[in-house]
C-alpha cells in the first residue's frame, strides 16, 4: 500500500518538475491525483523550518508545498525565488525516506535559492532546521543533472529505509519556445547526524 501512495505522490511531483517551469511563468502543469493521508499520521513530526547549503551560501525558510486547488504540485512563488518549500506529502526530514525540498534555479529576472545547486558536490554538508528547534545535518552523497523527459522517479522519490534528503530545481539549457529549462538537478543526501 506504501508503494501505491508514493507511486500517486510522485507521479504528481514528477509532473510538477517536468512542466512547471522552475523559475519560469510556465503554465500549471496537468492534474495530478488527491495525495493521501500520510502513513505515519499517528507518529510525531518536527515539521522542517528552513534549509542551508553552505558551500553555495543558499539559505531560505522553507514553506510548506501542497496540492492546488487543479491537483497539481505546488511550486515555490517564482516571484520570490530565493524561497525553498518543502513537499508536505513527501516525509518530513529527519524520517525513513526521501524528504523532497523544491526551489527555483531563477524566476522574476533574478537568481533563485538553487542558482548553484549543480555546483554542489558529494560529501557537502546540507542543514534542515526543524520546528523544534534542531538542526539535521545531511551529506550530499551524489548531484545528477537529468533531462526532464528521463526525470529518475524511482532514485529520487522511492522508499529509502534511512532518512534521506532530495533537493531539486531545474537547470540545463533553457527552452525560449516553452519558458522552461530542458533539465532537473537532484542533489540526493543522507542524514548525518
Amino acid at each position: 500500500m506504501k508503494a501505491l501512495r508514493w507511486a500517486a505522490l510522485l507521479a504528481a511531483l514528477v509532473a510538477t518538475l517536468l512542466l512547471g517551469g522552475c523559475g519560469s511563468d510556465a503554465p500549471a502543469p496537468a492534474a495530478a491525483p488527491e495525495a493521501p493521508a500520510a502513513a505515519n499520521a499517528g507518529e510525531t513530526k518536527s515539521l522542517p523550518d528552513w534549509v542551508e547549503v553552505p558551500s553555495i551560501e543558499a539559505k531560505s525558510s522553507l514553506v510548506p508545498l501542497g496540492l492546488n486547488p487543479d491537483k497539481t504540485v505546488e511550486v515555490p512563488p517564482v516571484d520570490k525565488p530565493l524561497q525553498a518549500g518543502w513537499y508536505e506529502n513527501s516525509p518530513p526530514p529527519g524520517q525513513a525516506g526521501p524528504a523532497v525540498v523544491l526551489g527555483h534555479i531563477d524566476g522574476n529576472h533574478q537568481k533563485g535559492i538553487f542558482w548553484r545547486l549543480r555546483e554542489v558536490k558529494a560529501g557537502d554538508e546540507v542543514r534542515v532546521g526543524t520546528k523544534d528547534g534542531k538542526t539535521l545535518r545531511f551529506t550530499v552523497s551524489k548531484v545528477d543533472q537529468v533531462a526532464k523527459d528521463a526525470f529518475p522517479t524511482d532514485a529520487v522519490y522511492g522508499d529509502t529505509a534511512d532518512p534521506e534528503l532530495r533537493l531539486i530545481t531545474c537547470g540545463g539549457v533553457f527552452d525560449h519556445d516553452t519558458g522552461n529549462y530542458r533539465d532537473n538537478i537532484i542533489a540526493y543526501a543522507k542524514l548525518a547526524s
